[in-house]
């Protein structure tokens, strides 16, 4: 997405105005810690600019949140690396008699980053200097429930357990920066940080080919999503029933689950985001949580739902504590537990065995979808959606005989109409014959472990 020029220009203006008021107040912050002459007792006889509420996106976050003079300088301070790195080379001075740099500046140097990363610790010093009744307000820009967090605009990046919490990296997320700076609301990257993708269909609800009770199930997730705040707030069940919605998705692979959530945040307006397994799971202790942790943090409050294919990997059941490997497994299931219970959006898990989900899970849901394989009807309506209008079938394709003789499900069948569709051009045919299907066919039964 290409932003408007005078959204950026209107941001560097207001950024431009921002980043020397932060320049004073750090000039005037360090004259006080050592008694040099200042124009100012306190940095906060320092004003920070007035702003244009519609001047910028800036402007519009400032305001909007009715940002102080604290939250002011704690977001200039999380911004100027990106924008204006040589802007905190003053705090690379180092204290000469002990031949390292000042501890109360904080900060880091990056692998590659050549300027001052500010830490927590540094923005304690800008707010708080040697105060420490101030040192403690600031603790509290960086308690989970602020709005810094909770619309994941900047955090603390959590340090190592045995160092201090505001050692911790000053991090802007990556859609704060781009609204900040190019005006542009930006969807998170996939990657190490958010090891989640977006998941899209071309397909309908029309295409989705389930039993009635399957439908009925999946439409009380929809009514959800559609009035849940009716049912908390209007109807002041919020008292008594918890936020969110949860869900377990089970059935054979192929009969539609994915595709059924993704139906599911489309028709709701949300974005769905499928968690990468491979990227979330860590042999290293506390590695899993953490990377669980970013994607719950970015979806605390945007309208989300979560979804956990192959769910069984991450949400397994417990086992005997046996080794210090079992209760470290046991603890990121509870991990897991307590953050999809407290999340107040929707969170789909699905996986082929229920059996395998931990039953404190299971408990937990607000409904457990059975997604059966479909019958020979159902599996008729699934080869002619499969192979729309355009396909060219041989007169000897029968596709009835093919829905009662092969129990199928529709991903299988998709994959049977792929090879048929491959198998035809390779011969130089344009139409599909009975036996490419049949071929295809017993390609997907030799995947599920039966011989021909």
């Amino acid at each position: 997405m290409n932003a408007p020029v005078d959204a950026m220009a209107a941001n560097a203006a207001v950024i431009e105005s921002e980043l020397a008021w932060l320049d004073r107040v750090l000039q005037a912050r360090i004259g006080l810690h050592f008694g040099q002459p200042t124009d100012v007792a306190d940095v906060r006889e320092i004003a920070p600019p007035a702003l244009d509420p519609e001047g910028s996106e800036y402007a519009r976050l400032v305001t909007g949140c009715a940002m102080g003079f604290d939250e002011r300088l704690l977001l200039a301070l999380a911004l100027v690396p990106h924008v204006r790195p040589q802007a905190l080379d003053t705090l690379f001075v180092r204290n000469k008699n002990l031949d390292r740099g000042f501890t109360e500046f904080g900060g880091w140097r990056g692998a590659t980053h050549g300027g001052f990363l500010p830490t927590g610790e540094t923005a304690a010093f800008l707010l708080a200097g040697e105060d420490l009744a101030r040192r403690f307000a600031c603790l509290r820009l960086f308690e989970e429930d602020h709005w810094f967090r909770t619309r994941n605009i900047l955090r603390i990046e959590p340090p190592n357990a045995d160092e201090p919490f505001l050692s911790g990296l000053l991090r802007l997320s990556a859609e704060s920066l781009s609204q900040l700076t190019l005006g542009v609301h930006r969807k998170p990257d996939y990657g190490a940080a958010f090891p989640a993708r977006r998941i899209t269909t071309s397909l309908d609800w029309d295409d989705l080919v389930l039993g009635t009770e399957v439908l009925e199930e999946i439409d009380a997730i929809r009514t959800w999503i559609a009035h849940a705040a009716t049912i908390l707030d209007d109807w002041g069940l919020g008292r008594t029933i918890k936020p969110g919605y949860r869900s377990l998705f089970y059935g054979p692979p192929g009969t539609g689950k994915t595709l059924t959530a993704t139906l599911i945040g489309r028709s709701a307006g949300a974005d769905v985001y499928r968690i990468d397994l491979s990227m979330v799971v860590s042999k290293y202790i506390g590695e899993t949580e953490k990377n669980l942790a970013n994607v719950f943090d970015q979806a605390q409050n945007r309208n989300w739902i979560l979804f956990f294919d192959e769910a069984d990997a991450l949400f397994g059941r417990r086992t005997e504590t046996s080794s210090s490997n079992d209760r470290y497994a046991n603890q990121e299931i509870s991990y897991l537990l307590q953050r999809v219970e407290d999340f107040p959006g929707t969170v789909i898990l699905a996986t082929n065995l229920k059996a395998n989900i931990d039953e404190a899970f299971a408990r937990r849901f607000q409904s457990l979808v059975y997604f059966p394989m479909p019958d020979a009807e159902q599996r008729l309506r699934l080869w002619r959606g499969t192979l729309g209008t355009g396909c060219r079938l041989a007169d000897d394709v029968d596709l009835r005989r093919l829905s009662e003789e092969h129990e199928l499900s529709g991903g299988a069948i998709t994959n049977v109409v792929r090879y048929g569709a491959i198998s035809a051009l390779r011969r130089g045919d344009r139409a599909i014959v009975s036996d490419d299907l049949l071929q295809g066919i017993r390609k997907e039964l030799v995947k599920d472990g039966w011989t021909t």
